[in-house]
């Protein structure tokens, strides 16, 4: 296939004009399995060059389900035949790796666990009072997003908060049909508009939170204590939102309903039961992953220079 050829060269001609000190692949050999015809003669010509970079294998802390063993035997072997470490984008007093990768112990020595990533904090303070007292309902592009945005604009008139504004957020590449549709439906006290890049100061000022259950928007609900109500995406073999948030839930810090169940008159009773709750106080999670995946990449950078001396 002359594209894949093309990406792989590409890659390759990169590598050697990089000479990186750090190779980090996200996922691989946990997934991105489509991307192997590029990942592989990369991870080869890493191996054998003249000063060998750290290679890394980046995943978040909860992995799909894998329910063939073949699959995995080979995401082990490859993790054995190829990486130096694992940074695991978790807090293992939440969840561990081996909860969804039950063969993690195999790994146990190369796996570094840097706690959630989440930016706190992206946007000028001459916006910090945008969203005060609003409901901010975001979602992703798909089918279940347009679904969740037209189901809050129905309910609205019939909660609790009729009487505050409704800030709905689509996604970047839900079509423009549906999106223009879902804008021309709003009425006085409804603003729809595609996502945001203060969405965290959004959330900081909300009166609530009703989002899809992404890693990201849920650790920015955590990371900035707003009361939040998730939808996990469940589509075909999905189970990490769902997880995850069910975890969340459990510790009191989150509101969820399960994609299957969500109807007007469920995400009505929800809104209505939790628009005046306040996340659990009891919050331990490790939320500085960004900093302490930056410590330890530039720690193992460090220690490479030192042996090449």
């Amino acid at each position: 296939d002359t594209l894949k050829t093309r990406r792989r060269t590409k890659l390759l001609n990169l590598f050697s004009e990089l000479c990186p000190q750090i190779l980090i692949i996200e996922l691989f050999p946990f997934g991105r399995r489509q991307l192997e015809f590029e990942l592989i003669p990369l991870l080869d010509a890493a191996k054998v060059a003249k000063q060998r970079p750290v290679i890394v294998s980046s995943v978040r802390d909860i992995l799909v389900e894998k329910n063939n063993p073949h699959r995995v035997e080979e995401m082990v072997k490859k993790a054995k035949a190829y990486f130096d470490r694992i940074l695991v984008h978790g807090d293992p007093d939440f969840i561990t790796f081996d909860k969804t990768f039950p063969r993690a112990l195999e790994l146990a020595d190369m796996l570094h666990y840097t706690g959630y990533v989440v930016e706190r904090q992206r946007h000028a303070s001459s916006n910090e009072t945008k969203g005060k007292g609003e409901v901010i309902v975001s979602s992703g592009s798909g089918a279940v997003g347009e679904l969740l945005l037209r189901s809050a604009q129905r309910i609205r008139p019939y909660t609790y908060l009729s009487d505050v504004n409704w800030r709905l957020l689509a996604g970047h590449y839900m079509d423009e049909k549906v999106f223009k549709s879902i804008h021309d439906a709003a009425v006085e006290g409804v603003i729809v508009e595609r996502a945001r890049p203060d969405f965290i100061n959004l959330l900081k000022n909300c009166r609530l939170s009703i989002s899809q259950g992404g890693y990201n928007t849920v650790m920015e609900v955590l990371a900035t204590g707003a009361n939040g109500i998730a939808i996990p995406y469940a589509g075909g073999q999905e189970t990490e939102q769902t997880l995850r948030v069910k975890l969340m839930e459990e510790r009191g810090l989150i509101r969820q309903i399960p994609e299957a169940r969500l109807s007007d008159k469920i995400l009505i009773d929800t809104v209505n039961n939790t628009q005046n709750q306040k996340p659990s106080k009891n919050n331990r999670i490790n939320l500085d992953g960004a900093i302490a995946s930056a410590n330890l990449v530039a720690s193992w950078a460090k220690e490479l220079k030192e042996s090449y001396a």
